[in-house]
């Protein structure tokens, strides 16, 4: 560490406060007839000691900097991420993975960790950094979350080279190909599985739709490949609850066979309606785990009609009324508040955007129909629902966003909890905020680094008639940055999609609910919550909530919510797919409450259709990143080229502190030790 004392004020004041000390300390011990008693050594000592005390304090009062250089040296890390899904054990070689590799890899980590720091991540799905031994489990494979997950997390840190041990398949997430432009340092694919084409006839996908209309006919597109089966005849069955619906016939007439085969069905029973497709399992097939798709279809009684006024254009508009008509079961319509003339009985759900000054009769509209209604982007803190805010005029905070843990209403998806914290800041009221009786905000605002317990997004329920308030400008900045980080707007879509389903939905008026949505894909954490009110129908936490879960087998689970601040919370963690019953029980003085429903888990296919390793995607990525392809025969070539790359090598990083003088602690210690010794002295000699 270098030091370097910087001094602003003129040179002969550094001598003015040396020939105060002086001054000071001849007057004190020399001038003073007192002293004539005390040893000369003694004087001499309390002389230097006032001497240098005064001189240090005096200094304190110039402008004088101590700047110092430190120097840090940051050692290269190699990440090793082993790609944790379930094709990479859909080959012969599964074995030889599961524990050759494994060992071998554990070597490799050991051998290149006495030059270089050494972290492991698994990714799947999902990216996660853990010690443990990979399950190969996970039903997705999304390889540019991985990079997108070591810039987010690394970003700061001095990596030299990124290890890859995978099979090339990528099924979820953008072309990794183009994510790994990006890197700044050398990438190492390890190839693993076989590249050969295999005899193989599949259900690549089927297009469905993922909601329909009582009455309504709805479409199913199955489409079908075959590899080598030239001349083969097989057979498309869809089956509806074990029962074949219809088939068809399809005759494979080349090595590279696709086909659709298209099914259409009425939608006559209100509810999720489960349907398999089959195709003929054929001899010398090697991978029959694609043979067989499910998929589901949520028939429900009409579409809910939603009406979106706006008081003046704005980016905000466009951005809610795409997430609401992504999710099929709404119909929205929009228009400007100053021209619309409409009765709105018709609508579920009325979405204002803008100032309120104008929308009072609109409000007031609502309330008299009993129609739900959201306020977005108030322009006035004004009697808003729900809350009051005491804002000064033309004040405003930029305001970020994270979630409110005791929110209970509905539940949001992890990954979105998580993208909260890392959206940009919006425009928000600056002042003292007061909720009323029964609001409930699910995202409060983080002034910096400090989060608060002013709202941005809350949910009242005043005299049965639900309503929300969004407080803040900018939610269309939401969406930019989901599409920017995911190059999609599913968690956008999700925030915006499960609050007008809340407030949408008919008000339930007994005296126990359950919120539980109808489906779940076999990778997602299932959620509930459950709310318990009394007679006077506020909301009570004190009776415990039990849930019984039944598989198709008929075997029972049992379970028991946990409690929030007003409402109640159930993690079921992940569910193998199928069909589940639930049944929930409380007691209310007395009073025995039950809540019965279901639950089906989606299957995800995803490894299972396509098992045949790409490697050429492994290999472009390690060209554009300066990097090489092995295999995983040839670990210990790998092992000798990251110890031999030049270009893997520590980083130091000079950083400069300058300190006012006044501020060093150990200058205060040193003149206190001045003070305390001349103090000690002084009084063992009276004269003095």
């Amino acid at each position: 560490m270098l030091s370097k004392i910087i001094v602003n004020s003129p040179w002969y004041f550094f001598l003015l406060s040396l020939f105060l000390g002086l001054v000071v300390a001849l007057l004190l011990y020399y001038t003073n007839k007192k002293n004539a008693d005390v040893p000369k050594n003694i004087t001499r000592l309390l002389f230097v000691l006032r001497f240098c005390s005064v001189s240090l304090i005096s200094l304190f009062l110039l402008s004088i900097f101590l700047k110092q250089l430190k120097n840090e040296t940051q050692n290269p890390i190699i990440l090793i991420a082993i790609d944790n899904s379930s094709s990479m054990v859909m080959q012969k070689d599964s074995l030889e993975i599961k524990k050759d590799l494994l060992a071998k890899l554990e070597t490799l980590k050991k051998n290149i960790s006495k030059n270089f720091e050494v972290k492991a991540l698994l990714f799947g799905n999902k990216t996660s950094s853990s010690k443990e031994t990979p399950s190969f489990n996970e039903k997705e494979t999304d390889i540019s979350n991985l990079l997108s997950e070591i810039e987010n997390n690394f970003s700061d840190q001095n990596i030299g080279a990124l290890v890859i041990v995978s099979d090339g398949i990528y099924n979820k997430g953008s072309n990794p190909i183009y994510a790994s432009e990006k890197l700044n340092y050398p990438l190492y694919p390890v190839a693993i599985g076989d590249t050969s084409e295999i005899k193989d006839l599949a259900i690549q996908k089927i297009n469905h739709n993922q909601v329909a209309y009582l009455g309504n006919i709805f479409p199913a597109e199955v489409i079908v490949t075959a590899k080598n089966f030239t001349g083969k005849d097989v057979v498309v069955s869809l089956f509806q609850n074990q029962a074949e619906k219809a088939k068809q016939t399809l005759k494979i007439n080349s090595d590279n066979f696709l086909a659709t085969s298209n099914f259409t069905f009425n939608a006559n029973t209100v509810g999720v309606s489960k349907y398999t497709v089959r195709v003929t399992v054929l001899e010398e097939e090697k991978n029959t785990l694609n043979n067989q798709q499910s998929f589901v279809v949520d028939v429900i009684d009409n579409k809910e009609k939603v009406l979106l006024l706006a008081t003046a254009p704005h980016p905000d508009i466009a951005a809610i009324k795409d997430a609401i008509i992504n999710s099929t079961s709404y119909e929205v319509e929009y228009g400007l508040a100053s021209e619309f003339k409409k009765p709105l009985k018709q609508y579920s759900l009325i979405i204002l955007h803008g100032a309120l000054t104008n929308q009072n009769p609109i409000i007031n509209d609502c309330k008299i129909n009993s129609i739900p209604f959201w306020i977005i982007n108030p322009t006035s803190s004004e009697n808003l629902q729900g809350i009051k805010i005491n804002s000064a005029l033309n004040r405003f905070n930029d305001a970020e966003a994270f979630i409110n843990p005791s929110f209970g209403l509905f539940t949001i998806s992890d990954e979105l909890k998580k993208f909260m914290k890392e959206l940009p800041a919006i425009k928000t009221f600056f002042g003292n905020y007061v909720m009323g009786n029964g609001t409930n905000a699910l995202i409060d605002q983080r002034i910096g680094v400090v989060e608060t317990d002013n709202p941005i997004l809350i949910f009242s329920e005043i005299n049965g008639l639900k309503n929300s308030v969004f407080i803040g400008d900018g939610l269309w900045k939401w969406k930019m940055r989901d599409f920017a980080e995911h190059t999609n707007t599913n968690l956008f879509n999700e925030l915006i999609g499960k609050s007008v389903q809340y407030l949408s939905v008919k008000s339930d008026k007994s005296f126990f609910r359950i919120i539980a949505p109808k489906t779940f894909n076999e990778n997602e954490t299932i959620e509930l919550g459950a709310e318990v009110y009394n007679k006077s129908y506020e909301l009570i936490t004190e009776p415990d909530v039990a849930l019984t879960l039944s598989n198709t087998e008929g075997k029972k689970f049992n379970y028991t919510f946990s409690k929030t601040s007003n409402a109640y919370k159930l993690n079921l963690g992940l569910l193998p797919f199928g069909e589940y019953k639930y049944e929930a029980k409380v007691k209310v003085n007395g009073e025995l409450f039950v809540k019965q429903g279901s639950i089906l888990v989606k299957e995800i296919v995803s490894e299972k259709i396509n098992t045949v390793a790409n490697h050429q995607v492994l290999n472009a990525m390690a060209k554009r990143t300066g990097g090489k392809l092995f295999y995983k025969d040839q670990l210990e070539l790998l092992e000798t080229e990251i110890l031999k790359n030049e270009q893997i090598k520590p980083i130091t990083y000079s950083q400069n502190n300058t300190t006012l003088l006044i501020d060093l602690k150990w200058l205060f210690w040193l003149i206190l030790i001045f003070l305390s010794i001349e103090w000690y002295f002084r009084k063992r000699y009276a004269s003095i």
